[in-house]
């Protein structure tokens, strides 16, 4: 696991992704599937069960 080294450094967009390079540079690159947010899934009915 990595070491949070510092925080609010950069302003994130979202569907990028953000890393530390071998020089130690802060990369961003865009992330193949991301930064759309999902729907919310629609529960079926409810059935009345019958007794």
């Amino acid at each position: 696991m990595g070491k949070i080294v510092a925080k609010n450094v950069i302003t994130r967009k979202p569907g990028h992704l953000y890393y530390v390079d071998g020089k130690g540079n802060v990369c961003e690159a865009k992330m193949a599937r991301g930064g759309k947010r999902k729907k919310k899934a629609k529960k079926p009915a409810k059935r009345k069960k019958k007794r």
